[in-house]
């Protein structure tokens, strides 16, 4: 059995949580708690191009809150 998060031909959604972290994830696997649909179902190649023009700043939301304060 191939890794389904791997699949250069599958379907994926691009995933967002609470603090702004990205992922790609498997159009046919359930999304897990805690995460919401940012991207529709889409190539690996264009959910990653989603990714790279969202996710510019990799801390986490709490921090860059906590750095503001």
């Amino acid at each position: 059995m191939s890794n389904p998060f791997e699949d250069a031909d599958a379907l994926y959604l691009v995933l967002v949580n609470d603090e702004g972290q990205y992922s790609l994830w498997p159009a046919g696997i359930a999304v897990p708690a805690g995460w919401d649909t940012a991207h529709e179902a889409d190539s690996r190649a264009n959910c990653l191009e989603y990714v790279e023009a969202q996710w510019t700043d990799m801390r986490p939301e709490s921090l860059v809150r906590a750095e503001r304060a």
